[in-house]
């Protein structure tokens, strides 16, 4: 407690805790066998057992908070104190969701609090406290049969202290991992009162420096237990498989503490194996035990089992252990129980091996996070979390960077998911001070590994232990090391921060290049790293493709050189999930915060948002291109007409029985032919050749061949029926092959019998051209075309012009884009467009040519930015008009330098909202982002055709476009077809305002127009690290750029529009 003559408890390094009970494995006791095998159902995750020796102190507490500790209520755990004023909150909960302070986003640097200079030194005048008081009842005989009684904080941040009854009992610190008290002195019969203050920073928060919301609180459960004088206190599960992973043995630690006074014989403990279906496969039985007073003793029980049921990821069968203590007349004193999987983690030839089976980390970063919640995550959030995780081929997590809430190792033992648990353990911005080898800090760094491995060691989903994150290097370190394996020789030590690999027994790497690592797969020199320091490990990427934002490109590069490297094994995707706050403004829009938006200094903005999906769990598009590269089931086509194609099953123990292969032939983005495989017997690490059996007669007829047409097959391998993470016919692997089959060209459309078309050239302004129910109108003062209107459609409100910039992306912003390709802003366009002229030419009575000329700057520097002709290149734009109503256009534009897109942009009314197009699709793709996105036929709304990221950002693009049509409710419209392949994307709202709103809600109300930006390219979006632009092969390339296409006023009466592509209209026929 804070002591105005002494430095207060938070801010004493050494000073960790207080009557705090030594860490051991997560325990519920129960009186009978039934009960504890009903622990946990599959799904049914909940903290209230069923256990007459559990009760939950979950739920509405009294609550005041206070900016500073002087402030605080200091006599308020008296039972006598008056509460009735205060507030109610929940527990779980972090105050600052409740309107208690603010949360504070940073991802480097601490919050000012905390003092750098001095350390540690907390600011005084600036740390919340926050003090709960409720009243709970306990059974009372619990208390008449005197049993030992405990309270249990899941997670509390950043430290407390606890009273009962007016009593201290205690203190601690370590956020996240639970804090244990024997309160049983503390209690009597009746109500009982519990206080708790809670400081929202202290010492630990020095190594509580993750790139997260700083959030505070009671945010995990709250429960009692009790037990008897004697206690199963611990146990610890491992297997070890014989050489052919066929039989193993099954080893369990016991620790038994007897309580009591006087010394315990003849009592037994008995372990009992139950499968799923809680029948049971083995019993070990231990001669009767003696415990002395006041005493613990250890014990092994060990038993071989025949051919048990591996766990793994991809098949994670669990077994249910059930220890049952009984006294020296065979009555049941307590019951514990664990599920567990057998399976063995080693390291051979440089390989992570799980039951020998090298592994490929598909993995993924997760931070706790709910968009209300905070960091009080709800158990149906994390099954939510993983079921996505599974849905898209991520089979690995590290809890980054702290040891999770103790259901989410529940789940993914139960659903399937590798695990490094992570000690909570960061310094970020001092860790080249703290902790190093600094003595102040050694208790509390070992301390946190040794609360994590001891409370989360029977997980079989857990893998490696990792020392924390960004946190520096040094004795600490190393004696952290050493207390992990002290507890747990079965699993290896992770932390990338130990570069020359002193400690740990896994090389790894962030953010590491491509050719970075090919060094490491070649084994060469790096940096001080030499070759023999990481010569037998396996290295993977703790980190990798930054996804903030619209990112994630070229990401088969890294799956690429980790299949070519077999020591190179996968790595974890930064991060999971976006990290925004749910909030709604005065108009009632929801959005997301991020740093800064709560008034909080200093911050980092959105660089908590990197997540694959948003806050609210929709994926963001980048997700599907990882769910492809991270795909375990391989095809290569071996005769595209005939529709052999040799199948690779690349999981490590998953047959493909469970899956069936659904295929078909598209012919424009249309289905002609599919068909279901239905038996796929391939074993794992097999390959077969199946026949899709095509009718490849079809395509000898040439009177089925369509002009122009071109023909896909895909391949769906789906599940045949419901598994626990997604439901019968859910798509785990998809590929898409073009075939290689020639059809007539197009047919050039007759233009004789269209309507003529007539020239109206003598206003000041304006180029007119008139036709039967058709106005067009060029502006001669800029060359732009102003009124496109057919019957009664007016097409344009804002004229297509020449688009060379996008909305930045976070990686283009953090990446300088406006630095290295600024001459291309709008703003800089601007101010050095020179229009050259425009010109007409009637080609025919029903066929009219408007050429317009501009000179745009061109990002040549020769002449050192003082923008002259020799910075300006001319865009040509040639408007062919057609007396059916279509336009054909077609540019020209020679940029002098990498820009980020060569198009046009205009504006149409906002009715045409239906978006339909033959191209990639569903979702977004981008030059170096697009394998997932499969070319075909593809039609959505408006609103589920962009995405929100939670900063608005370029968004919506779909690449290798042949047609698009933006259509009203009656299906009339606007149709696009391109004389090439297009990028293309519409949005309601301008890029103007794309580029500068900062919330999602800022886009809101939409415009009363459609954006809709046609595009020869776009540069790719990048991602690989932070801010990182795309590769250069995804760059545009400074070269002569030449494209066209057609745009057409359809209506339902003209025929289906993939009738309409078969055609193509003349081209221009002059070239000035």
């Amino acid at each position: 407690m804070e002591d105005s003559k002494k430095k207060p408890d938070w801010e004493i390094a050494e000073k960790i805790a207080e009557n705090k009970l030594p860490s051991h494995c997560s325990l519920i006791p129960f009186d009978t066998i039934e009960k504890a095998l009903d622990k946990v159902n599959f799904g049914e995750h909940k903290r209230n057992y069923d256990s007459p020796f559990y009760k939950t102190l979950n739920g509405k507490w009294k609550f005041n908070w206070v900016k500073k500790p002087r402030d605080r209520p200091q006599n308020f755990w008296k039972v006598d104190y008056d509460i009735d004023s205060w507030d109610e909150i929940l527990v779980p909960s972090n105050w600052q969701r409740h309107g208690y302070g603010i949360p504070i986003y940073t991802n480097v640097k601490y919050p000012y609090s905390i003092n750098t200079k001095e350390i540690p030194s907390i600011d005084h005048e600036n740390n919340p406290v926050g003090s709960y008081r409720r009243n709970f009842t306990v059974p009372e005989w619990w208390l008449e049969e005197k049993r030992k009684i405990f309270l249990h904080f899941d997670g509390v941040k950043s430290a407390f202290y606890l009273w009962i009854n007016g009593n201290y009992v205690g203190y601690s610190q370590g956020s996240m991992t639970p804090a244990e008290f024997d309160i049983t002195d503390k209690l009597r019969t009746g109500e009982n009162t519990i206080a708790v203050e809670v400081y929202r920073w202290s010492d630990g928060s020095y190594l509580e420096d993750q790139d997260m919301w700083r959030l505070s609180g009671i945010y995990r459960e709250v429960f009692l237990y009790s037990t008897s004088q004697v206690h199963l206190r611990d146990f610890f599960i491992k297997t070890h498989f014989d050489e052919r992973y066929n039989d193993s043995k099954l080893e369990v630690d016991v620790s038994v503490i007897n309580y009591s006074e006087t010394p315990v014989l003849g009592y037994k403990v008995n372990a009992i194996v139950f499968n799923t279906s809680k029948s049971e496969v083995c019993k070990i039985t231990e001669d009767s035990i003696q415990i002395g007073p006041k005493s613990e003793i250890q014990m092994n029980l060990t038993d071989n089992i025949s051919s048990p049921k591996q766990w793994s990821a991809e098949i994670p069968n669990l077994y249910q252990l059930v220890l049952v203590l009984t006294d020296n007349r065979g009555n049941i004193v307590e019951i514990e129980t664990q599920r567990f999987g057998f399976r063995q983690v080693e390291i051979k030839n440089s390989q992570i091996l799980i039951n020998g089976k090298p592994i490929f980390f598909k993995g993924t970063d997760r931070h706790e996070h709910d968009p209300e919640k905070g960091r009080a995550v709800p158990v149906s959030r994390m099954i939510e979390d993983i079921k996505l995780m599974k849905q898209h081929n991520i089979n690995a997590v590290r809890t980054s960077h702290y040891a999770n809430h103790p259901i989410w190792f529940e789940l993914c033992d139960e659903y399937g998911i590798y695990l490094i648990g992570e000690a909570n353990v960061e310094s970020h911005e001092l860790r080249t001070i703290v902790p190093k080898s600094d003595p102040q800090w050694t208790d509390t760094c070992v301390q946190r590994m040794v609360r994590m491995v001891n409370r989360d060691k029977n997980h079989p989903s857990i893998l490696l232990w990792s020392l924390g994150n960004e946190a520096g290097f040094g004795d600490n370190f190393k004696k952290m090391a050493q207390a992990a394996r002290d507890i747990d020789p079965t699993r290896f030590i992770h932390y990338e921060q130990d570069y020359l690999c002193e400690t740990v027994d896994v090389q790894s790497t962030m953010y590491s290049s491509i050719d970075k690592m090919e060094k490491f797969g070649k084994r060469k020199k790096i940096g001080k790293l030499e070759p023999h320091m990481y010569e037998n490990m396996p290295v993977i990427l703790c980190e990798y493709e930054h996804a903030m934002g619209n990112s994630c490109g070229d990401f088969q590069a890294y799956i690429d050189v980790f299949e070519k490297y077999p020591h190179l094994q996968g790595g974890f995707i930064w991060d999971w999930v976006d990290q925004g706050l749910k909030e709604t403004d005065d108009n009632g829009i929801e959005y997301w915060t991020f740093g800064g938006d709560y008034g909080d200094e200093p911050n980092d903005e959105n660089f908590c948002c990197n997540g694959l999906v948003r806050p609210d769990r929709k994926p963001n598009p980048h997700l599907y291109e990882i769910k492809k590269g991270y795909q375990s089931i391989k095809t290569t086509p071996l005769e595209h007409s005939h529709g052999k194609i040799l199948v690779k099953n690349n999981y490590l123990f998953q047959n493909l029985n469970i899956f069936e292969l659904v295929w078909q032939v598209l012919a424009d983005g249309k289905s002609i032919q599919g068909g279901c495989i239905f038996d796929l017997d391939i074993n794992p690490g097999e390959e077969k050749v199946i026949d899709l059996l095509i009718e490849k007669d079809f395509f000898e007829n040439e009177s089925n061949l369509n002009p122009g047409e071109e023909y896909f097959i895909n391949l769906f391998f789906q599940l045949k029926t419901n598994q626990p993470w997604a439901p019968q016919g859910h798509k785990v692997a998809s590929d898409q092959y073009k075939l290689k089959i020639e059809s007539p060209p197009k047919e050039s459309i007759k233009t004789d019998n269209m309507p003529d078309l007539h020239l109206k050239d003598g206003e000041k302004e304006s180029i007119i051209i008139e036709g039967e129910d058709l106005l067009i109108q060029f502006n001669k003062i800029n060359g732009q075309l102003e009124i496109y209107q057919y019957k009664d459609h007016n097409f344009i409100l804002d004229p297509p012009k020449p688009n060379l910039w996008r909305a930045a992306t976070d990686n283009d912003r953090r990446g300088r884009i406006d630095f290295f390709l600024g001459y291309f802003h709008p703003d800089f366009q601007d101010q050095y467009r020179e229009f050259i002229g425009i010109d007409v030419l009637r080609i025919k009575n029903n066929i009219i040519q408007v050429t317009s000329k501009t000179l745009l700057a061109d990002g040549d520097e020769s002449d050192d930015i003082d923008y002259d002709d020799e910075g300006q290149s001319e865009y040509k734009t040639i408007y062919t008009i057609y007396g059916d109503g279509t336009i054909h256009i077609e540019n020209s534009f020679y940029p002098k330098a990498s820009c980020p897109r060569v198009g046009m942009s205009m504006k149409i009314p906002n009715k045409y909202r239906q978006v339909t197009w033959y191209g990639r699709g569903p979702h977004e793709s981008y030059l170096d982002r697009k394998t997932s996105a499969l070319i075909g036929h593809y039609s959505l709304d408006i609103e589920e055709f962009i995405h929100d990221y939670v900063m608005p950002q370029e968004n919506a693009n779909r690449t290798d476009t042949r047609w698009f049509a933006l259509l009203d409710n009656d299906q009339k419209g606007l149709l696009c077809i391109g004389d090439q392949e297009l990028s293309f994307s519409a949005w309601p709202y301008s890029q103007e305002n794309l580029d500068e709103k900062r919330h999602i809600n800022e886009l809101h109300p939409r415009a009363d127009f459609i954006t809709v930006n046609i595009d020869i390219k776009q540069m790719g979006i990048g991602g690989m690290g932070c801010g990182s632009l795309p590769k250069q092969k995804f760059m545009i390339e400074p070269k002569l750029y030449t494209y066209g296409f057609s745009i057409i006023p359809y209506s339902l009466e003209m025929g289906e529009i993939e009738k309409m592509n078969r055609k193509r209209y003349p081209k221009s026929t002059r070239n000035n």
